[in-house]
């Protein structure tokens, strides 16, 4: 009888056949779970307004609460399963996901979705970045890896597009409860198996950074809110420069905290490696436009297309197949030529996608303005998030790949939170310039009924309307474009190709130590 592999318990999947598929089953349904739950609220958003009753500006918080909470702990997520075990803080992150879903389902009022939503942003902070760590210590570098990370990065990008199709279903088919209780089995499921067929970690002794965990949680949230607050109330407004100010001290702080701890959450010396460190700044960037793409889109085609909650979740369903096939593509050929090329070109076809969005308008249909070009981003994202996820963790030691694997997730949910931010704020200001033009056209041209309506709302009714709303994303998606773009830059200039990354990927070398 062999003994086990040192430095893991044994596990009942280990020489079992199949083990490792099942594994990566529970590790990517996981994922699947969490990346789901950030868009899957977005279809649900009116029901939920009219049922607890919130103001339209308290709204916007029942998807930052979570994506904040969750970007903010994700660093301090990854470093607790490097010191208490990733199997597992992965189960406890799943169980305390699914006990804030059951939370978020029997909600009656907004401070108790609120809270329920930051719970299972913290949830998801544990569970995701010790997936992403599992992927590494429970398949062996080389085509395993390759492809165990490709699935990964699959559900990762396509989760987003899987949330607003099962949003879309259950808001129809039942209640907006449901978006949350649908969470509550499937959690449970993967609690009760992950023991079963996922090996335990070693655990390495080491204290955890609070002081760096609650500065950079809290210069996140600040930094947010400032650009939420500029949005409704302007940049000269005080509040939103105090929030700017606050986040610039605390961000600070967290670097000086960084600096001088001996056991950071983020180890700074992972990003003097170039590649990296473009990583990083890539998925910052990326995941702005995403988070955009999926916000105005859903907007676009509920709003001004008229598509019903249903209709408008199938109409996502065709990204999800494209991101998969960009992802499978670039897994199958990054061993022959590195992610570099996968990283440019994957840039360059979501930019192009989002540029070719705004060319939608009023009289736009779902065939010839939105499909096109939501199938080329796509296909664009789905080589880029294999690709990046890849380049993360290469050459990276094994007991700091869960800082390594949180720093990614944590930049692709900070840079969604303030990308989305930036872009209402772009939107914002383009619906208003876009209203003031119209409105007198609209004085002019209006009945009766229309003018009253507009003077009850607030808003231009009917047509006029759907050109303001359509104003708005127009420029939202010429500034994640220019993000997309920025992206592809940074690919092109600072992520170099060397030899002993190829040779990882092949499987030739191990990580290193």
């Amino acid at each position: 009888m062999t003994s086990p592999q040192p430095g893991f318990a044994p596990s009942p999947a280990q020489g079992r056949r199949g083990g490792s598929g099942i594994a990566l089953l529970v590790i990517a349904s996981c994922q699947l779970m969490v990346v789901l739950d950030i868009t899957i609220v977005n279809i649900a958003l009116p029901h939920i307004q009219t049922s607890l009753g919130f103001s339209t500006e308290s709204l916007s918080w029942v998807i930052s609460a979570y994506t904040l909470t969750f970007g903010g702990l994700l660093l301090l997520g990854g470093r607790s399963g490097d010191i208490l075990g990733r199997r597992r803080m992965f189960v406890t992150g799943v169980l305390l996901f699914v006990a804030a879903s059951l939370l978020c389902g029997l909600a009656q009022n907004p401070w108790e979705l609120l809270t329920a939503r930051s719970l299972q942003g913290m949830g998801g902070a544990i569970a995701s970045p010790t997936a992403l760590a599992l992927i590494a210590t429970t398949f062996t570098e080389g085509p395993e890896r390759n492809r165990a990370f490709g699935v990964f990065a699959a559900v990762s990008a396509g989760g987003g597009a899987i949330g607003l199709l099962a949003g879309g279903v259950l808001v129809e088919w039942l209640d907006w409860r449901w978006i949350f209780f649908v969470n509550v089995p499937i959690g449970l499921l993967i609690a009760l198996a992950a023991p079963r067929w996922i090996r335990e970690s070693e655990r390495r002794p080491g204290r955890f950074d609070i002081a760096g965990a609650l500065t950079s949680t809290l210069g996140m949230v600040s930094l947010v809110y400032g650009f939420i607050r500029a949005s409704e109330d302007g940049w000269r407004d005080p509040v939103t420069f105090a929030a700017f100010a606050l986040a610039v001290v605390l961000l600070v702080t967290f670097l000086l905290v960084e600096r001088r701890s001996r056991q950071p959450i983020t180890p700074l010396r992972m990003f003097r490696d170039r590649n990296r460190a473009g990583t990083y700044a890539m998925m910052l960037s990326l995941a702005a436009a995403i988070f955009g793409m999926f916000f105005f889109l859903t907007l676009y085609v509920q709003n001004v297309l008229g598509f019903d909650p249903l209709a408008a979740g199938l109409a996502f369903l065709p990204l999800s197949a494209v991101i998969a096939a960009g992802a499978g593509l670039a897994s199958q050929l990054l061993p022959r030529t590195g992610p570099k090329p996968f990283m440019v070109t994957g840039g360059l076809f979501a930019a192009a996608g989002l540029s070719w969005l705004t060319q939608a308008d009023v009289d736009s249909t779902y065939a010839g303005s939105v499909l096109g070009p939501m199938l080329l981003f796509g296909f664009g994202m789905g080589m880029e998030f294999v690709s990046l996820t890849l380049m993360a963790v290469s050459g990276v030691a094994e007991h700091e790949s869960g800082a390594a694997s949180g720093v990614l997730n944590a930049t692709q949910q900070v840079g969604g939170s303030l990308g989305l931010s930036i872009l209402v704020t772009t939107f914002g200001t383009a619906s208003r310039n876009e209203a003031d033009a119209l409105l007198p056209r609209f004085l002019a041209e209006a009945s009766p009924q229309q003018r009253a309506a507009a003077r009850r709302t607030g808003e231009l009714p009917g047509v006029w309307g759907d050109r303001v709303l359509t104003s708005g994303v127009s420029a939202a998606f010429v500034v994640a474009a220019v993000l997309a773009v920025l992206a592809a830059v940074i690919a092109l200039f600072v992520i170099q190709v060397r030899a002993s990354d190829l040779e990882r990927l092949r499987g030739g070398a191990s990580s290193g130590s």
